[in-house]
Order: structure tokens, then sequence, then C-alpha cells
């Protein structure tokens, strides 16, 4: 009993056994996923739309105004089209739903996979944080019941964050736009990655890895681009779109004419920007001496400059999970599939917090009750809400690690 008592132990606490943990984990999730295939219906949402609009472009189609499914026109952009055509062919035209499950259980586990080798590299946190990645009922659904392109958009920005921890800057930006070119969300790590990138190699080079994203997209999109220019730019990235208030998870609380208003949506992109502007003067910057400073010396560097920073892969997730977590506070609206865009993450926000350990694990429980709810209620919303406003605030006031960063004159990669 004493031994069995000290592995548990062990296994949750000590890090030389996290790998150990970590195959537990991907093992039971493993047999989990095979069980929901097997024994849960799927639910048909958007997948036969997603066939219906890349069956357009398989046809020949590049126009993007004619590209369309039962559910309304396309509204992603190049990257989703690729992925869902080749998805289109292996799953014999969309028929075989068995087949895609099949697909998107192993997407679930290959994130899986990266986000618990991002944890690894996190030293900071105890292993048994990583048990919570494998908690949501509402996550297995999305990924194995629901078949959306969130998640296909979220492996790639995972792998992008484990690759900028891993110091492949060019790659980790090659598939971070990449991600974008799925599902726009994406774009909610920005100001968290454009941050890294400027600490890390300063301002020139930081604007040429950017510019590398926007390269990319433009070799993505240029068949359609090419054909069309403003119909692909207008439909694929559209922020002027309006959603539908009935599938809103996070402001039923809110009256449907607020909601529905151009009032609402500027108050939120302003408070979104505004948030982050706190967080970049008084958080982000606080161990360059403030954010001058961290401009100046980022200003002064050049492409001859050999020395870079090495920012430690705790500072390197905080930048980007928060950046992303402003983003989903401040959201215009959060359907449920939306819920991808950050629980994984979730784990890690919750122990960079201030909070008790209690309140972590009571969090992250009402987080999860909010997004069971079906529909989601004026309750719901507004505890959804409150969660989001009491966890930022707490980070916010949690301290910063002034270790987190060294320099080093060895060349990055």
């Amino acid at each position: 009993m004493s031994k069995c008592c000290s592995l548990v132990r062990n296994l949750l606490l000590d890090r030389r056994y996290f790998p150990w943990l970590a195959l537990g984990l991907v093992l039971g999730e493993l047999l989990l996923n095979v069980l929901i295939i097997k024994k849960v219906a799927y639910t048909e949402i958007d997948w036969i739309a997603y066939m219906q609009e890349v069956q357009g472009f398989l046809g020949g189609e590049l126009d993007y105004v004619k590209l369309r499914g039962d559910t309304g026109p396309l509204v992603y952009p190049a990257g989703f089209v690729y992925i869902y055509s080749g998805l289109y062919y292996l799953t014999g035209h969309g028929q075989n739903i068995l087949l895609a499950q099949m697909c998107f259980a192993g997407l679930y586990m290959s994130t899986l996979l990266i986000v618990l080798r991002i944890y690894y590299k996190i030293e900071k946190m105890p292993p048994y944080v990583v048990i919570l990645l494998c908690c949501s009922r509402r996550l297995h659904s999305i990924y194995t019941l629901r078949l959306f392109n969130d998640p296909v958009a979220m492996v790639f920005l995972y792998l992008a964050v484990l690759l900028l921890i891993e110091r492949r800057w060019k790659l980790a930006c090659i598939l971070y736009s990449f991600a974008v070119s799925i599902k726009m969300n994406v774009l909610l790590f920005l100001p968290g990655l454009a941050l890294v990138l400027f600490k890390v190699m300063g301002a020139y080079r930081a604007v040429i890895h950017l510019l590398l994203c926007v390269v990319f997209q433009l070799v993505l999109g240029f068949p359609f681009l090419q054909h069309n220019a403003l119909s692909y730019v207008s439909r694929a990235f559209e922020f002027s779109r309006v959603f539908t208030y009935i599938w809103t998870v996070n402001w039923k609380f809110v009256p449907e004419d607020v909601f529905l208003g151009k009032e609402f949506a500027t108050t939120l992109l302003v408070a979104h920007l505004v948030t982050l502007l706190l967080f970049l003067v008084v958080k982000w910057t606080r161990e360059e001496q403030g954010l001058f400073r961290m401009l100046a010396q980022g200003l002064r560097w050049n492409t001859m400059t050999k020395k870079m920073t090495v920012l430690s892969p705790d500072h390197i997730c905080e930048l980007l999970f928060v950046s992303n977590f402003i983003g989903i506070v401040f959201s215009r609206t959060l359907h449920y599939q939306f819920y991808s865009w950050y629980y994984h993450t979730l784990p890690y926000l919750l122990w960079k917090s201030r909070l008790s350990l209690i309140n972590r694990f009571l969090m992250i429980g009402a987080i999860e009750y909010c997004w069971n709810v079906f529909p989601a209620t004026f309750y719901s919303s507004l505890l959804l809400q409150v969660c989001h406003i009491v966890l930022l605030s707490s980070l916010f006031l949690s301290s910063v690690d002034l270790s987190s960063r060294k320099k080093t004159n060895k060349r990055q990669k």
C-alpha cells in the first residue's frame, strides 16, 4: 500500500516521472476516444457543409463567392480548403463518417502529445496539472463527434508554440501562418508571437519573420487571389461578420439588440486593445525595465547582430497563451466549438494565476460546466464571463518570473 501511494505521489509531483504520467494519459485517451466513437452517436453540424464547400473547389471553382454549403458561403482561408479537400478524398467524398471520426481522434491524440510536450518544457508546472488536459467532456465532443475545423487549426498552432520553445523561428512562423489559414481565430495569438520575436531577435528580424507569415498566406491563397483577389480576401478574412445570438455561449446575459449592435462590438474591441496594452506596459516588459527601454533595445539590433535573447518556455507560453486568452475574454461571441481555442491552455493559465489551489480546480470545473450547458442560458453565460474576468485579473496581478530570460552569444536557428 505504501509503495502504491509513493508511486502515485511520484507520478503527480515528481517531474522525473512525467513521461510515465504522460504515457498513462495517452493510453487512457486512446481507449476513451475509441469508446466514444463506438458508443456515442455522431452529430452532424458542419461536416456536410465543409464537404460541399471544398467540392466546388475540387470541381475547378476558384471564385470564393461561389463556394458554398448548406450553412452558407465558405468563410475560411485557403488552408481550410486544402485540408478538407484531402479529407474529402480520404473519406470517400465525405461519406465515410466513421473514418472521418477516426481521423479526428488521431487529431485529438496528436494535439494532446504536442501539448504534453509543451507542458513538459515548462519546468515550474507540477506534473499533475496535465491530467486536466484530459478532463473535458465538451472537448471530446468537439473533436470526435462534431468534426469541426477549429481543432485542425489548433494542432498547427500548438506545434508552432513547441517550435518557438525549441527556437526554430522560421518553421514556427510558417506553421503559425498555416494555422491562421485554416481559421482566423489563431490571430489572437499574434500579439504574443510578435512580442516573443521582438524580445528574442529585435525589431528588424522580428519584422522579417512576421513578413514570412504574410508571404506564406499569399502562397497558400495564390490560386484564389489570382482568380479574384477581392472575393478571396473579403470572404476568407471577413472581420465584420455578424454572428447569430442564439448560438453565443458567452453573451446570453446581454439583450439580443445590444449583442447585435455595433456599439457592443466596438466596446469589446477597445477593451481588448486596452487590456493588451496594460499587460504589455505593466507585465510583459517589466524584465526589460519598461516598454520604451525594450523598444530602444530592439530597434538597436540589426541583421548582423549575432547576440539573441533566450526566453524560457514558461515566458514564451505566457506571452502566447495570455494574448489568446485576452482575445477570448473580449470575443464578440463564442460558439461551442470555440472551446478548443483555449482549453489546452487553461491549466497553464490557472497555475500562472494567483488563485489558490482549490479555486483553480473550482474555476476549471465552473468553466467546463458552462461549456456543457446547451443551449447557453443567462446564468451559464454570466458565470463563464465572471470566471474569465477573474482569471484574467488574477493573471494580471501575478508576479513576473524575473529569471525567465538570459543572454547568449550563440546564433539561433
